[in-house]
């Protein structure tokens, strides 16, 4: 989950590779650092937190040279320290890596028995020093090759060495790394994100490719050494700016998007005027899909569990939902008419990726909901469904969320109409409900002001409970992550029917409950189970979309959303629970935007 940034060039680099930390920033905030070359001396500068510290670094004493590579980390192996930070360097090589070694430990005791002496406790010093000792009979290309040949695990790496100042290696297998182009100047980065400000001008490298950069060209390699030709892409040009704005955080000002990010999914697939939806080029013929397998992480995990239950409701196609981290691991049976559907915002996600390439190998077709079009799953996907969110910076996800149940909608409403699950009616008649939505979203915004009252309620909670049932159950899960990211507050998110099963015991007096009840055909049920609740002395905090339900004396809270349609209301639900985690975070002085342990692209698995 760590970012990497390289750059060859014709001038100093050290400002553009802390410019392009900024930007990797949500991949790692544990540490930064960066290396330069001067004089054929590698100049490191580390330190432990954020890249503006490592700014504090280099402004007091600067680092020359036009030639670097730079790192923010998130950490895996050995604790966040200056020590464990990267890049990692020895007298003739320095080193940044994103991904895992798997086989650290063993290559560590063989270096040991060479009487080499490690610094850290980190897998990537062991690729810093078989390069060192590869260099006593190789040039730097043959020993990185002969270096990678010996590891185990993902990575993306970029290296530069003392004796041959005017080069950057980058490799990669299984970690993303794209390759950009200039004028004199040329780059290495965990994304195109990272390089978008200097070029737009991208390659990617793939698993096993290795690349080596000067200033002038940049020459690819596969895994046995080979030259290669790689395609250069011209990337999208960023048009929504990264900064904050009149908001105080990211999260709050990518709340405040959402009416806009339902708006330009609608618009990118819903012709209004015909009330049709524009989904073309099914890699299956879509009478003939007899089954779809939703695979995602974390969110999107979410996103792919609420949107099952529309799948069901217009669809006759099993679905199945999936674990991204799991999936691969079983012994599946695949199924030429199935089609498997991964949702990522990032496009990079590790698990997420490697449940991709297993889908490949055996031949089925795939489909991906992303918010980087020229990500990895994006890339490597049959079908890709681009959510149009924008860059989401915040860590926590919110408007890249609504941005997948949107487009999850569509695909569905768009397959039972073409499967004749569905008639014309209905069809044009939940795209009109459809339409509603992004006016009933700024509605739903308008009521911070009652969220923020119901935050006060968890300042000094030991925990807390979200209940749902049917499609709201997912929101649930969703409002208790969101919870548990951004306030470090334990939260659960439970089926109201199953309280029962074990889970009520948890119930103590003044334990916040949320009970989300849309009104639908759960509702009496979810009532009663509200009623479960109160009588255990919990403390209710309701959200519904009711209006003629009126609020009882044992609700502490009760909230109402507007109501559209049973259907959609999954997506109105979910906005008082984001602003709620907000608030809570907010309440509790913690970093909304950069919460501990956590990383915006999950890149190692």
């Amino acid at each position: 989950m760590c970012g990497i940034i390289g750059i060859a060039s014709n001038k100093p680099v050290s400002i553009n590779i802390i410019n392009s930390l900024k930007k990797l920033e949500y991949r790692g905030y544990d540490s930064a650092g960066l290396a330069t070359l001067t004089d054929n001396i590698i100049n490191e500068k580390k330190c432990l937190g954020r890249v503006e510290e490592l700014e504090k670094i280099l402004f007091k004493t600067p680092s020359n040279g036009n030639i670097g590579i730079g790192h923010v980390r998130w950490a895996t192996h050995g604790i966040p320290s200056v020590v464990n930070a990267h890049p990692h360097s020895s007298e003739q090589v320095s080193v940044v890596h994103n991904g895992i070694i798997e086989n650290s430990d063993e290559i560590k005791r063989e270096l040991e028995s060479k009487g080499i002496k490690f610094k850290s406790q980190t897998d990537t010093e062991v690729v810093t020093l078989l390069i060192t000792d590869a260099l006593k009979e190789n040039k730097p290309l043959e020993s990185v090759f002969k270096t990678l040949k010996k590891l185990k695990g993902s990575f993306a790496l970029g290296i530069i060495f003392k004796n041959f100042s005017n080069i950057i290696i980058g490799a990669r297998r299984g970690s993303p790394l794209a390759v950009g182009y200039s004028k004199e100047e040329n780059y290495i980065g965990s994304d195109s994100y990272a390089l978008k400000s200097m070029t737009n001008k991208i390659s990617y490298l793939e698993d096993g490719e290795i690349c080596l950069l000067t200033k002038d060209e940049v020459n690819f390699y596969d895994e046995r050494l080979k030259k290669l030709n790689k395609k250069i892409l011209t990337v999208s040009e960023e048009k929504k700016t990264t900064d904050k704005g009149e908001y105080k955080h990211f999260m709050l000002k990518e709340i405040n998007e959402q009416p806009n990010t339902v708006k330009n999914c609608i618009d990118e697939y819903v012709d209004s005027l015909k009330k049709n939806i524009n989904i073309l080029n099914f890699p299956i013929e879509p009478q003939k899909i007899n089954k779809i397998v939703l695979i995602g992480c974390g969110t999107a995990y979410n996103s792919c569990l609420t949107a099952k239950y529309w799948f069901e409701e217009l669809t006759s196609i099993d679905i199945e939902i999936d674990i991204a981290s799991e999936f691969r691991y079983r012994k599946l049976k695949f199924n030429s008419n199935s089609l498997y559907i991964f949702v990522s915002q990032s496009g990079e996600t590790a698990d997420t990726a490697a449940a991709l390439d297993i889908c490949k190998k055996n031949n089925v077709k795939t489909c991906s909901i992303v918010n980087v079009i020229e990500s990895t799953i994006a890339r490597n996907s049959d079908l890709v469904l681009p959510i149009h969110a924008g860059i989401e910076i915040g860590v926590a996800s919110t408007k890249a969320f609504l941005g997948q149940l949107t487009v999850l909608y569509i695909l569905c409403l768009k397959l039972g109409f073409l499967r004749k699950d569905i008639d014309e009616n209905i069809y044009t008649k939940n795209i009109c409900n459809l339409n509603k939505v992004p006016e009933a979203i700024k509605k739903c915004i308008k009521s911070e002001n009652e969220v923020q009252l119901m935050a006060k309620e968890f300042i000094s909670a030991k925990g807390s409970m979200f209940l749902g049932r049917g499609s709201s159950f997912p929101i649930a899960l969703e409002g208790a992550l969101k919870l548990k990211e951004l306030s470090y507050l334990h939260a659960e998110g439970y089926p109201a029917g199953e309280m029962k099963h074990g889970p009520l015991a948890l119930i103590e007096e003044g334990l916040p409950v949320i009970v989300i009840a849309p009104k639908d055909k759960y509702f009496e049920k979810t009532m009663s189970n509200m009623q479960e609740v109160i009588a255990r002395g919990g403390k209710i905090l309701y959200i519904t979309d009711n209006k003629k339900e009126s609020l009882n004396e044992n609700i502490r809270f009760g909230l109402r959303v507007p109501h559209i349609d049973n259907l959609l209301s999954p997506i109105l639900l979910t906005l008082p629970l984001q602003m709620l985690a907000y608030h809570v975070a907010l309440l509790k002085n913690c970093d909304v935007d950069k919460p501990r342990n956590l990383a915006k692209s999950v890149t190692v698995e």
